[in-house]
């Protein structure tokens, strides 16, 4: 366990087993086997202000060769606006730097509100990345493919746009869009198979796990399994033709977080099982895929569990927003 830490919000792992920790506030941390927690230098300017910062962290497959990393964040923009941001960088050799830090992607348009940025960031099997972007309290934009609100991206490794993504050359239609409709996808993975999920919170009721493929519409906020928070209904209903069903809700929210499958090398009978935070209700769900039932692990450490990954060991981490900390997951004796 690693304490004192502020607001931790994504955690990704070098190929040693060492960690990268982003704090919302801006700052990354990295972990040693050691111990020890060496601040990083190098980070972009955020936006630290309601649900916006310094967001996902993720390493790459190749890090060993490239020493490339990936981070999301709100981007500040003119006239106070903010938009989430994609960039990559090298962290240097010693660890404590990042250098060239570009960035790779900023949404249009950003927004003032500081609610629903998503901001997870996945490397898909085929070492395109996958990037989750809320809608940003502006919820009709989710459905329109003309901006990135509500949306999950692809993108090259060096933020170009692949050529056979579903809306290359739909005439006012960003390219970089792999599906939308989406509300806010706070936690996202790729399971064994190569499948890319997110799971995304919805209003009051209606949190969502989604198997994404290509070019889906995912119907926010036409179709809904929550409510309004003054309990009004939201869009049509729970179904429309056109619009993809979640694999699984929760009623009432959970407010789901990071997302990670677990390959069963410290839990055997986890294995291929999805691993999710819960920010309201301060557990980790078990979930598996073959029904989508649930266990759940809940204990003091687990207040507010932000993210869920499995380390190159095959042991799983949680960072724990309201603890201030990171643990490590082992089997009971």
């Amino acid at each position: 366990m690693l304490g004192d830490l502020t607001e931790p919000w994504g955690i990704a792992f070098l190929p040693n087993g060492d960690a990268l920790v982003t704090e919302r506030d801006g700052r990354l941390l990295h972990l040693t086997e050691g111990g020890a927690a060496v601040e990083v230098s190098g980070l972009p300017e955020v936006w630290a202000e309601g649900q916006g910062g310094l967001l996902d962290v993720m390493v790459p497959a190749d890090f060993a060769e490239s020493r490339e990393v990936f981070l999301t964040y709100s981007k500040p923009q003119d006239g106070g606006q903010a938009g989430t941001a994609l960039a990559s960088a090298r962290l240097s050799d010693s660890g404590t730097a990042l250098e060239g830090l570009t960035d790779l992607f900023v949404m249009t348009p950003g927004g003032t509100r500081g609610q629903h940025f998503g901001s997870r960031v996945v490397e898909g099997p085929e070492g395109h990345l996958f990037v989750t972007i809320g809608e940003r309290g502006n919820a009709e934009l989710a459905q329109d493919l003309s901006v990135h609100n509500g949306t999950t991206l692809r993108l090259g490794r060096d933020g170009s746009i692949p050529e056979d993504n579903p809306f290359v050359g739909q005439d006012g239609a960003q390219p970089e869009i792999w599906s939308y409709g989406h509300r806010n996808p706070q936690g996202a993975a790729i399971d064994t198979s190569g499948q890319f999920w997110v799971v995304e919170h919805g209003a009051q009721g209606g949190d969502e796990i989604n198997r994404v493929e290509r070019g889906t519409n995912f119907g926010w906020p036409v179709i809904s399994y929550g409510v309004n928070y003054n309990g009004t209904p939201i869009g049509e209903g729970q179904q429309k033709e056109g619009m993809a069903q979640p694999v699984h809700y929760w009623d009432p929210s959970i407010a789901p977080s990071g997302m990670a499958f677990h390959s069963g090398s410290d839990f055997p009978a986890w294995e291929g099982h999805a691993l999710i935070g819960s920010l309201k209700f301060n557990y980790i769900a078990v979930m598996d895929p073959a029904d989508w039932s649930e266990v759940q692990i809940e204990s003091d450490e687990t207040l507010r569990v932000r993210d869920v990954e499995e380390a190159p060991d095959g042991s799983l981490w949680f960072l724990s927003v309201g603890n201030g900390a990171v643990y490590r997951m082992t089997p009971a004796d």
